[in-house]
């Protein structure tokens, strides 16, 4: 990727859980890097408590990050201050995962789709070019203009992400983060919403980073993907690579959890003994070795090397022992 859109280099982010002499650290992510091409949509999968939503805060700037680098059109976006600052906000908007609680039940569409502007006032200056927008934004999303004045409890559950998705499009944003933003919804609703944000991606040329636990839904519709364990990337590439041909033992595990109806996709079961270790006190070395069949010695003493599948391209994984034909990635 020649000119990545964002970039994210060494990334880490802490907590401290407890207090007093009771306190302990909670690394939620430890040198995380990816990048995010223009009009592209990025996967992230893994197990609850992985990091993905922590990862995705920290790109909205809702949490700052202990270490690292993020760079956005090239521009670190912690360094801004005031109106460039707000200028930097309106690019980078997110779909929530519940489509009820991310609205006001108070507010009409009209009002939650208009709210963004009441701190952007300069993208439209008049009550008419407000509501005219509105409008557009509802047709572009599939919901009607008449629907302004209805309220979240008049829609239904698609009806309503659908909002949500209008509200995150107001400010025009190059990158929308999507949490869960099925995970709520029926499977015909699922299928309606995910071609909605495709057709939205080719019509506008927004970028997505799309985080869901549905690794059939990731694989419908990301270009790339993420794999995530206790707070590290595990592996990441191209989607057809990395469900296709998994390097990590892990994105491997969790692929063959995933049902699907396509027998040239269909795999064995793995199924992983033991529990995932707290993030409070992760393994040494390979924070995977306790529940990975291929694990040695020399896992348990050192953080696995990065590999590259040896068939070419971005496909890249931290393990000792992968289990596709892999050559050591130059530092």
């Amino acid at each position: 990727m020649n000119d990545p859109l964002l970039q994210v280099r060494g990334l880490t982010k802490t907590f401290a859980v407890g207090s007093g002499a009771g306190t302990r650290t909670l690394r939620a992510l430890d040198g995380i890097d990816l990048d995010l091409g223009r009009g592209e949509t990025l996967g992230l999968v893994g197990e609850s408590g992985c990091g993905k939503s922590t990862l995705a805060r920290t790109l909205l700037m809702l949490e700052r990050p202990d270490a690292g680098t993020v760079r956005f059109d090239g521009v670190d976006p912690w360094t801004l201050r005031g109106k460039d600052l707000l200028a930097f906000r309106r690019r980078v908007q997110m779909v929530f995962q519940d489509p009820f609680a991310s609205l006001d039940a108070r507010m009409s569409a009209a009002d939650i789709v208009a709210e963004p502007w009441r701190t952007h006032r300069d993208v439209y200056r008049t009550a008419r070019d407000r509501a005219a927008r509105v409008r557009e934004l509802l047709h572009l999303v599939g919901l009607r203009p008449s629907d302004a004045g209805k309220f979240p409890s008049e829609f239904s559950g698609g009806q309503r992400q659908r909002l949500g998705i209008a509200r995150a499009l107001a400010l025009r944003p190059d990158v929308v983060v999507c949490d869960e933003p099925v995970s709520a919804l029926d499977l015909s609703v699922q299928a309606q919403v995910l071609n909605l944000l495709a057709d939205l991606q080719a019509e506008l040329g927004v970028s997505y980073v799309f985080i869901s636990h549905d690794l059939s839904v990731v694989r419908h519709v990301a270009d790339r993907v993420v794999v995530m364990y206790l707070g590290r990337i595990v592996e990441s590439g191209g989607t057809d690579d990395v469900y296709d041909h998994p390097q990590h033992p892990y994105a491997a595990a969790l692929l063959s959890a995933a049902p699907t109806l396509d027998p040239e996709h269909r795999r064995e079961r793995i199924v992983l003994s033991g529990e995932v270790p707290s993030p409070l006190d992760p393994p040494s070395g390979c924070r995977f070795r306790t529940r990975c069949w291929k694990a040695t010695d020399e896992c348990a003493v050192a953080a696995p090397p990065l590999v590259r599948d040896a068939r070419g391209g971005e496909h890249v994984a931290e393990c000792f022992h992968p289990l596709v034909p892999s050559a050591p990635v130059a530092v």
